[in-house]
């Protein structure tokens, strides 16, 4: 973690281990230790580190509590032990050993200066009274030495280091993406948070994790954007929510037609009271209406002729939309109050932030501020929306991004998966969780667009068991997939206009969303992303990979057919020997797919359009 500038995450209940190299001159023998403090302590603990080979030190210590710990290492020179090896060389090569049991006594009497025990003062001062070697050199005594070592000369690393402790869901958990004020049944009428209310065990029974809702605040009428993104709105139009302000309010506020505070906190119950939790989006950006351009001017752009600079990524133009200039004079006003938007919504229940577009503001912002309310909640749990260079997307993770958008939407063939999955198994693991999102209200990729329901599918069982945090936006479950022309860009988006969906119409594959993500909260092998492994498939449209629990008493493989146009017979190779796999064992608790064994191989069909996938799992 680029020499300790940056911590590494890990979730509640993991271990972590460490490694160090520790080495004096000469032969004497050393003792190592990490030590450790959890959040919010001033003491240290420690475990022990043993001894490998080169000089290679590890240990280990469990993570049992949420929050940022320290840790650092330190080593001294094993004295009594260091004796005992020179002492039992000579003894048993026949030499006199009288000086060395002298030396010996006279290390055990400054050991004996340090032991508080009455039982263990005793077992040493019969040792030292009996003289023998083999008093001196009993299990017992040993013990005790190692127990009260003389540290007054140990060396301590120079640095602490930090590793985050995160909750569960920072690593594990599926999303559902929708906008409120889609929800309405009435076509056309404004849905409002008492409308999501009523979809809530809906969404629950589906088994997802996380409700994310695009910003629900008051939306600027300042150059607001008519449907399909048009640069005019007519009478009507809602505008996109992520033109922040009116003069109802700003980032704290709530657009009126969606209800009023007290109504979002019975919705943030509700969520709750169902086993999910809601996620808000937190875009750092305004309408040209909102409050804080006439109360801090200083907070933004302004252009050589006086007018607000809005935002821009030639060509495209997003005249509803300013920026905060986060290069003024008077910054750390603006920090500090995009920090406080953050805390009032914690204070309405909201523990997780889906962050519009952070790799557009500045990074030693966002190191400041996530930990700045990590250090008030560190429960809070913060996605990137990052879509930009893989270094940047890392400098994020590094800085306290809890979990990262990647690029799975478009890795669509079996070479780019696996290459893919393996560099964030492997490259990035220690810092970066990837949110495998299989579409979003900005992306709608091709492959959606012409693989029809298969292809809907086969991403869904991608996402869903490659990474261990995946997502979907509503209107996946009915295969929505009309583009506005040679784009990705849904065609009559939501974020311009309100949709009325017929949740339940033909066709839809909401059966098949709630039994994966029901596999997926039952085998904990699912719930890792970085024991992720490929195995042999040989068709390049079938790719087959496969996840262990720690234990390996949980395994999962996972084979999908690629093709949404045309069935395939692949061959299989399950590592049925490593693992101690009988084959006959092997069902596909997916579309309930056989397998024809053959010389170890197994063959089987994968049909796009009954069974794209399928799933085996081992419970043992």
């Amino acid at each position: 973690m680029d020499c300790g500038r940056y911590p590494p995450k890990r979730e509640l209940g993991d271990w972590l281990v460490v490694r160090a190299d520790i080495f004096r001159e000469g032969h004497d023998l050393l003792n190592a230790a990490v030590l450790y403090r959890p959040p919010q302590s001033d003491a240290w603990r420690e475990s022990a580190l043993q001894q490998g080979l080169n000089d290679r030190w590890e240990g280990s210590f469990v993570l049992d509590r949420i929050g940022r710990w320290q840790y650092t290492f330190e080593s001294w020179t094993n004295r009594y032990g260091s004796w005992v090896s020179d002492t039992r060389k000579k003894y048993d090569a026949g030499q006199n050993v009288e000086l060395e049991l002298t030396e010996g006594r006279l290390i055990l009497e400054t050991v004996l200066d340090r032991v508080h025990s009455s039982a263990d003062r005793e077992v040493l001062a019969r040792a030292l009274r009996d003289g023998r070697i083999e008093m001196l050199l009993a299990a017992q005594v040993a013990a005790i030495a190692e127990r009260y070592p003389d540290r007054s000369r140990a060396a301590r690393y120079d640095r602490e280091l930090a590793v985050t402790v995160d909750r569960e869901r920072a690593r594990f958990a599926a999303w559902y993406e929708l906008f409120p004020r889609s929800q309405s049944t009435r076509i056309g009428v404004h849905g409002t948070f008492a409308d999501v209310e009523r979809r809530i065990p809906e969404i629950a029974d589906l088994g997802f994790d996380v409700v994310y809702f695009p910003p629900i605040h008051p939306i600027g009428r300042a150059h607001r954007k008519g449907r399909n993104n048009a640069p005019d709105a007519r009478d009507g139009d809602v505008g996109s929510p992520w033109a922040i302000g009116a003069k109802e309010g700003g980032h704290m506020a709530i657009h009126p037609q969606l209800g009023t505070l007290d109504d979002f906190r019975r919705l943030v119950r509700t969520v709750r009271a169902n086993g999910m939790e809601l996620a808000l989006d937190y875009a750092l950006q305004c309408s040209p209406d909102h409050p804080w351009i006439a109360e801090h001017p200083e907070w933004f752009s302004f252009r050589p002729d006086g007018s607000i600079r809005y935002a821009e990524n030639p060509p495209k133009k997003y005249q509803d939309i300013v920026n905060f200039n986060f290069e003024s004079p008077n910054a750390r006003a603006l920090w500090e109050a995009l920090r406080d938007v953050l805390f009032f919504w914690i204070d309405q229940g909201v523990k997780t932030f889906r962050v519009d577009n952070p790799h557009t503001k500045p990074v030693p912002f966002w190191e400041w501020l996530i930990a700045q309310v990590q250090e008030r909640d560190p429960e809070v749990i913060f996605l990137a929306e990052a879509f930009t260079r893989p270094k940047m997307m890392w400098e994020l993770a590094k800085a306290g991004f809890t979990q990262s958008y990647t690029y799975f939407t478009w890795r669509n063939t079996k070479d780019e998966l696996t290459s893919y999955a393996l560099e964030l198994a492997t490259h990035t693991n220690a810092f970066l969780r990837p949110n495998f999102f299989a579409n979003t209200p900005d992306i709608l990729h091709r492959y959606l667009q012409t693989g029809g329901r298969p292809a809907f599918l086969i991403r869904l069982v991608l996402a869903a068991t490659l990474s261990s945090l995946y997502g979907i936006y509503s209107g996946y479950e009915l295969l929505e997939a009309t583009a506005a022309g040679d784009s990705e860009e849904y065609l009559n988006s939501e974020k311009y206009e309100i949709r009325t969906r017929d949740w339940f119409a033909p066709g839809n594959i909401t059966d098949d969303i709630r039994r994966i993500n029901a596999l997926r909260r039952a085998n904990p092998a699912l719930h890792e992303f970085e024991n992720i492994r490929f195995f042999p498939s040989n068709d390049d449209s079938v790719i087959f990979y496969g996840k262990a629990d720690f234990h390996q008493r949980n395994l999962v493989f996972v084979a999908v057919n690629l093709d949404p146009k045309a069935a395939r017979a692949p061959a299989l190779e399950f590592p049925t020997g490593e693992f101690d796999i009988d084959p006959e064992t092997l069902r596909d608790v997916l579309y309930e797919t056989q397998l024809r064994w053959s010389y170890g191989r197994a063959y089987t069909v994968l049909d796009p359009e009954h069974n794209p996938a399928a799933i085996f799992v081992v419970n043992r």
